[in-house]
């Protein structure tokens, strides 16, 4: 588990290694520094995981930034399942799975 911590604001990634799957559990916000976290974390759980699926769920996250956004769509491209409740988070999925972010970044 990682926690990462400055005044007012919280990240915490808890990452269930299962048998069969791997699942990264965010809470707070993903922002600023701690999307750095995320990536780091993600990274090493993905080469950790040994061809079993890699899972990202944000329903408990309350605010992306656009580097957070950018990371989730980045780790859905590759592959990862983005898990989430909630009307914001599930609209920022979607948004993402519809291939976020469109045209010249993407080539799309």
């Amino acid at each position: 588990m990682t926690i990462a911590r400055v005044p007012g604001v919280m990240l915490r990634i808890t990452v269930e290694d299962e048998p069969h799957w791997v699942t990264l559990r965010l809470e707070g916000r993903l922002a600023g520094a701690w999307v750095k976290e995320l990536e780091d974390a993600w990274r090493e759980a993905d080469g950790r995981r040994s061809g079993r699926p890699l899972s990202l769920d944000v329903s408990a996250v309350d605010h992306v930034d656009q580097a957070g956004e950018y990371l989730l769509a980045l780790v859905a491209r590759r592959g990862v399942r983005l898990i989430a409740t909630g009307v914001a988070m599930r609209d920022l999925c979607r948004k993402i799975e519809a291939g976020w972010p469109h045209s010249a970044t993407t080539g799309q």
